[in-house]
């Protein structure tokens, strides 16, 4: 049940239009651990693109985090230098053959998404071009965003080089954020992960969705007819969402 649970709560992940350029709270929780962002204190100045892919002249350092805005999300990776960054990308393919040349092909669109669902993934190095793919790419913009001081670009980029190879992959708790922010300040946290539950919350905090999940039974037991399939959600949906409220 509670993996079912994590499955949806994944894909209702991937269809919340999430689009952060900074990130993260701990893994351990229960370790007490400091948090390493000021959400509140936050500068929401607009950040400058940095990187050749504007034009300008390489200045990325070893160790430097690389942020690439997508979609619906951002993805980030570590510069380990001459033009290599490190970066954990969802991916099938390392399930299926040990066949490196092959592995280290441009990740496909259905691989990431196989990947995802799969819940498999590979820390790899690519070229800076590669890791953008075509997306301007923005330079420790993390910092700004995380209280505690980043590792030395030695130390990061250590990091990132023995973690590189096959791993196992979560939307929510194991993704591309927790992997550089592990390398860079010593902690792995993600702050989309922490942007998609505090929206949850309020979803669930709100009442009116109390009332709209009745109705939805209703109608459902109205169309369908009454049944424990449909009679069951109808009253266990609502009264859940009020006890949460």
């Amino acid at each position: 049940m509670l993996d079912t649970l994590t499955f949806l709560l994944q894909k209702l992940f991937l269809l919340a239009h999430i689009k952060l350029s900074s990130l993260l709270p701990p893994l351990g929780a229960a370790r007490a651990e400091p948090p390493l962002t000021k959400r509140c204190e936050r500068d929401e100045s607009p950040p400058q693109p940095a990187g050749p892919l504007y034009g300008s002249p390489p200045r990325f350092q070893r160790g430097d985090l690389l942020e690439v805005p997508r979609t619906l999300f951002t993805h980030f990776g570590i510069y380990l230098g001459e033009d290599r960054v490190a970066h954990l990308i969802p991916d099938i393919l390392p399930a299926l053959t040990s066949d490196s040349r092959q592995i280290q092909r441009l990740v496909t669109n259905t691989r990431l998404l196989l990947g995802v669902l799969s819940k498999r993934a590979s820390i790899r190095t690519d070229s800076v071009e590669d890791f953008a793919y075509g997306a301007g790419i923005l330079l420790n913009h993390m910092d700004r965003a995380v209280l505690r001081s980043p590792l030395t670009g030695e130390e990061v980029a250590q990091r990132a080089e023995r973690l590189v190879g096959s791993v196992s992959y979560s939307l929510l708790w194991n993704n591309c954020e927790h992997f550089v922010t592990y390398c860079r300040y010593g902690t792995a946290q993600s702050l989309q992960t922490d942007q998609f539950c505090e929206w949850l919350k309020s979803l669930i905090r709100d009442q009116r969705n109390v009332l709209l999940t009745a109705l939805l039974g209703l109608l459902s037991m109205a169309c369908l007819g009454i049944s424990s399939s449909t009679a069951l959600p109808t009253l266990l949906v609502p009264f859940t969402l009020w006890m949460a409220s």
